[in-house]
């Protein structure tokens, strides 16, 4: 399902879909594409406005997983940032995937003609530069799996990310390159992927010696063809790369794990943290779901014990526990998907009702008390031992599939490495899988991450080995970057003001008033983004307008979020002038304004801009703390008093301010947010 969301986002430039594009692309029936729509809004992963379904930033969690457990933005990130700005090129770090090449890494060089590709594309590998080194490494399998991919799809109409080929190709040119990668040590690729394109590509090895990934220099003939580009960035690229494999090699911090245990007595950040780890849980089984067309989603889907190549066997974290054996065998290696009569029988395994209410359909919305509850039940605190996906599944009923709560969560929990640096374990499945390298998590790990049973963790891992968004290594289990598919690449091109603006709408919605969302800019303030209420008194404000920061509630809350020398040289600056007879121009009442707006974390301004006009505002903070924009409510004088339209107003504001902030987190942490309005840079 999320596939397809992707697939139509990334060729098709579509925002939104709707339920029936869901079950042509998927061949899903349409009751599980709604019980499947109506789970993963209720946990955050995709947007429903009206009949209209859309991907959510949060969606990104999963792809993050990846990111952190593979630990290449961390490593690397750096080294690309230094080659971009002493070479002036866009550079990009990719990693096998199969018999393609994904991006992890992207730093663009912001020109006229840009170059660049998003993090979680998917290029063919013999139409790219990194995909010769890589295919170096392919065993006979490998180029098996190639050769059958571009017998199925000669066009490469697969590939969203690159424009589809006019004919066919024999290959024998890819096979040639191969060689020569193989012998020389790098790769090019002159115009390959489309008119105009060049690159340089030298491969990066982990501790044992076998290309975990690809660093990759893009330019345009318009300044480069691909002999002076590679003559202009092979000594640079060649100097960096031992200190590269140096910092891959490097012993690598683990990330806390929240597990069931410590949930209770978490503070509320953990809590927050917890219900999005368990939100994640709900979408990578959807997309387990459209990895196969059609593939088992329910409890059923999960093989049985050994059934998945690769899956740990024997001793205490191979699997064990009660239900562990004796599975029905219903994965897709099983061939077929679930048949209709078979979804209620799965989801009675899980302890649901064998009958009862018919699942929402997709787009008939659902009541906040709702979406409050799956975001608890699924992450927040709960009774040590006490499956999460289980408690919403109570809470929300037939409608809630917790069979993706749990597959999602696991997904989600592997992001939580165990082992210290790349290549203290070997892939399995050979160079073909790649990108996977780092660590991974014992099965006994993910159990206490989600609060699952060993034996139903063990199921989702095998699920999810078998689907490709993982791989097993013993007694260890890792994401792969196919994780990445999930969304992620057109999530990844979103700009500040287009993760705000969908939270803005649900809050205009709730409080009937007009919202909007500014900048500081030198002694202004600058609109960035606006979603008015329909009224026939309203607010008439345009993106763009400026007002004076020392008379707008956003201005003061952006003065109250500057550092104490920052904030007195800007009062110093300051002229305060009457707008109105109720502004304020004293510069040391001022100050103490700004200074109760730091404390009390908010601003109300009462008619000192305009007469008649009443904002409220709050901060939106980075994932650093730092206050970077202002998000405001404005109404009419007449409303009420200052006092009460505070006491209405700000809660709703403050927890749209939370939302947008978790989404800015998410979607910024391991890259820069994408085009648009930028903010905090």
């Amino acid at each position: 399902m999320l596939r397809e969301l992707t697939r139509l986002a990334a060729q098709e430039g579509r925002a939104t879909v709707r339920p029936g594009d869901l079950v042509r692309g998927t061949g899903l029936a349409r009751s599980v594409v709604d019980r499947v729509v109506a789970t993963l809004e209720q946990l955050g992963y995709v947007t429903l406005d009206g009949r209209d379904i859309g991907l959510a930033v949060r969606l990104m969690e999963l792809g993050n997983a990846y990111l952190a457990a593979s630990g290449l933005p961390a490593a690397l990130g750096p080294f690309a940032e230094r080659l971009a700005d002493g070479l002036d090129e866009s550079v990009s770090v990719a990693v096998p995937d199969g018999g393609g090449v994904r991006f992890v890494v992207q730093v663009t060089r912001r020109r006229t003609m840009s170059l660049a590709f998003r993090i979680g594309d998917l290029l063919p590998a013999e139409r790219c530069s990194p995909g010769p080194l890589f295919a170096a490494e392919w065993s006979g399998a490998d180029w098996a799996a190639w050769r059958a991919r571009r017998a199925g799809d000669p066009l490469d109409t697969a590939f969203p990310a690159v424009p589809p080929r006019h004919r066919p190709d024999s290959g024998a040119d890819f096979e040639a390159r191969v060689k020569e990668a193989a012998h020389d040590g790098w790769a090019t690729d002159d115009q390959l992927i489309e008119p105009g394109l060049v690159a340089v590509s030298v491969p990066v090895r982990d501790a044992s010696g076998r290309i975990a990934c690809a660093v990759n220099v893009v330019s345009h003939t318009s300044r480069h063809d691909v002999d002076s580009l590679r003559a202009a960035v092979l000594g640079p690229l060649g100097a960096e790369v031992p200190a590269m494999e140096t910092a891959l090699a490097a012993p690598r911090r683990r990330p806390a794990v929240l597990t069931a245990s410590t949930a209770s007595t978490a503070s509320t950040a953990s809590t927050a943290s917890a219900a999005s780890a368990a939100s994640v849980a709900s979408a990578a089984s959807a997309a387990s779901v459209a990895s196969a067309a059609p593939v088992p989603w329910g409890v059923g889907a999960f093989g049985p014990a050994g059934s998945a190549p690769g899956a740990p066997s024997g001793g205490d974290d191979a699997g064990g526990g009660a239900g562990a054996a004796g599975t029905t065998p219903l994965g897709p290696a099983a061939g077929g998907g679930l048949p209709a009569a078979d979804e209620t029988r799965a989801e009675s395994a899980l302890g649901a009702p064998s009958s009862g209410p018919s699942a929402q359909p997709a787009g008939s919305g659902r009541t906040r008390s709702a979406a409050g509850a799956a975001s608890a039940a699924v992450g927040g605190t709960s009774a040590v031992g006490e499956d999460p996906a289980r408690m919403a599944k109570r809470e929300l009923g037939a409608g809630f599939l917790q069979s993706l709560a749990r597959g999602l969560a696991v997904l989600r929990a592997l992001g939580g490495v165990e082992a210290t640096s790349w290549g203290e374990t070997r892939a399995v499945g050979g160079a073909g899988q790649g990108g996977g390298l780092g660590g991974g998590m014992t099965l006994t790990a993910v159990a206490e991450a989600t609060g699952l049973a060993r034996a139903t963790a063990r199921r989702s891992l095998l699920t999810l080995v078998e689907l490709g968004y993982a791989e097993a290594d013993g007694r260890t289990f890792r994401p792969l970057p196919r994780v990445l598919e999930l969304g992620y690449a057109p999530l990844a091109e979103l700009g500040f003001t287009d993760i705000a603006q969908p939270h803005m709408r649900e809050l205009v919605r709730t409080v009937h008033e007009s919202a909007s969302l500014a900048v500081l800019d030198g002694g202004d303030i600058r609109y960035i983004a606006r979603v008015p209420t329909v009224r026939i008194m309203s607010v008439n404000i345009t993106i763009g307008t400026r007002f004076p920061a020392y008379a707008t509630s956003m201005g003061r809350v952006l003065l109250a979020g500057l550092d104490a020398d920052a904030r007195a040289a800007h009062l110093a600056d300051v002229r305060p002038r009457p707008l109105t007879r109720h502004t304020v121009t004293s510069v040391p009442e001022l100050a103490r304004v700004v200074e109760r707006a730091a404390a009390e974390g908010h601003a109300l301004v009462d008619q000192e801009l305009e007469e008649g006009l009443r904002s409220l505002a709050v901060p939106v903070r980075d994932a650093r703390g730092r206050v970077v924009a202002a998000l405001n409510v404005a109404t009419h004088a007449g409303r009420g008093t200052a006092e009460s339209v505070r006491g209405e107003l700000l809660p709703a504001l403050r927890a749209t301010a939370a939302r947008i902030e978790d989404d800015l987190a998410t979607a910024s942490a391991h890259h820069a947010l994408g085009a648009g309005e930028r903010v905090g840079a």
